[in-house]
């Protein structure tokens, strides 16, 4: 029984993109059957964060100490690269202001657990993609509400205070009791570890299709608009975390990780704030995003996969002039 739930857990995370897309197209036509569901995302995203917590371990934070400047740059990245790219394709796009205020809530939300996947099949720095990861996600209840106010602050009205509240709840206190539950009780966790990604995949398909479902009529009209500045967005965000980490000395391997770390966000958290505090419009960027960034980051995933890194590059130099 245990192997089939994992086999079936690994299908479910294999193609996680087709079935966002499958069940998004069904939410966009029939919207009625998905709509009960958006009372409850926020609760939803917590079990989500629960899950991460339990795939995390105090060793994960180890890098902190050891390789300070690493994760420095990383999360002084992530939290730089994609709010000024939301708000700049925002403005650039002429985007009306609960769809401008989704971008750069979007963009100030911590880096998704999608990253290390990447991260690991590109054989980029899965240590430093997980550290980075854990840290930027501990920051978010303080940086994401803060930046989100400095950008978007004109935009539309927000209650900061509440908005940090509620990132605390949702994030912070699930991962922190997951952490504490791998600690506590790790044979358990190890026991049922593989299952636990997919119930997060889908609940992601659950939170996205009711998003979907609540807007479609709106959806409709600002389709072609909303899916051009998510992909404007995600590729600067990718670009710029690449050159921005190479541009500070770090290699080949550290680069690829930092990329996915800026180029994939909490899309669910974003969507949970922006229909508990915001127009729902505004949860429309982070429902798009969430399905473009795992198709962009795969298909960067699987390009960096098939080509060595540079220092193997230069290692195979060296061998062929000593030979």
């Amino acid at each position: 029984m245990v192997t089939f739930l994992e086999k079936l857990a690994a299908l479910v995370c294999k193609y996680m993109t087709v079935w966002v897309l499958v069940a998004s197209t069904i939410a966009f036509v029939n919207p009625a059957p998905f709509k009960f569901v958006g009372p409850y995302i926020s609760y939803l995203l917590g079990v989500i964060m629960l899950g991460m917590g339990l795939t995390m371990s105090l060793k994960d934070f180890r890098l902190v100490l050891t390789r300070p400047k690493d994760v420095f740059y990383g999360v002084s990245f992530r939290y730089l690269i994609m709010p000024l790219a939301g708000f700049g394709v925002a403005k650039l796009l002429g985007l009306p202001p609960a769809l401008a205020a989704g971008m750069v809530l979007l963009g100030a939300a911590p880096s998704g657990t999608g990253s290390n996947v990447m991260t690991y099949i590109a054989k980029g720095d899965t240590a430093l993609s997980i550290t980075v990861s854990s840290v930027n996600t501990i920051l978010a209840p303080v940086l994401t509400p803060y930046i989100f106010l400095l950008l978007a602050g004109s935009m539309i009205p927000i209650d900061v205070t509440v908005l940090l509240v509620d990132i605390v709840k949702i994030v912070l206190i699930p991962v922190a009791a997951g952490v504490a539950l791998h600690m506590a009780a790790p044979n358990l966790v190890e026991k049922i570890i593989k299952i636990v990604p997919a119930v997060s995949v889908v609940f992601i398909i659950t939170i996205l299709s009711s998003v979907v479902a609540l807007n479609a009529a709106k959806m409709a009209t600002v389709a072609l608009v909303l899916c051009l500045a998510v992909i404007l967005q995600n590729v600067l965000g990718l670009t710029l975390g690449y050159y921005s980490s190479k541009s500070v000395g770090m290699s080949a391997k550290k680069s690829r990780a930092i990329t996915f770390e800026i180029g994939m966000e909490n899309s669910g958290l974003a969507v949970a704030l922006a229909l508990a505090h915001l127009d729902p419009m505004a949860a429309l960027p982070a429902a798009v995003g969430a399905v473009w960034q795992y198709i962009s980051g795969s298909v960067l995933a699987s390009y960096w996969s098939n080509r060595p890194l540079e220092e193997e590059k230069d290692i195979a130099k060296e061998v062929v002039l000593v030979e």
